[in-house]
């Protein structure tokens, strides 16, 4: 069974640009061997960000992916839906490691 990881990196502003480097993270998590978990990469695709209430919806289904990893992968710096999930994660006792993205 492949270790999952969660990938907590920013979306919102330049949600292509954002989108493009959180799939990055996630083909580099799966060629170390890990499962990676990008909910802001897949929600994106049927729920809409400027829709408030689905943008509650897609946060709120990220967490409960988030309560499934083994670890949290944090990329860039925080912004507010990242610090949410980050304080998720700990208070569940999750790894949380934070990744260089220079180069990526």
């Amino acid at each position: 069974m492949r270790k999952k990881v969660f990938i907590c990196s920013p979306f919102r502003g330049d949600m292509e640009g954002n989108a493009r480097r959180a799939a990055a993270y996630s083909r580099m998590a799966c060629e170390q061997g890990f499962l990676p978990i990008a909910p802001h990469i897949l929600f994106p695709q049927f729920l809409n960000e400027g829709i408030e209430e689905e943008r509650r919806l897609g946060i709120a289904m990220g967490m409960e992916l988030l309560a499934l990893c083994d670890e949290v992968w944090v990329f860039g710096d925080a912004t507010e839906g990242m610090a949410a999930e980050i304080a998720s994660a700990t208070e569940q006792g999750k790894k949380i490691i934070f990744k260089e993205t220079e180069g990526m």
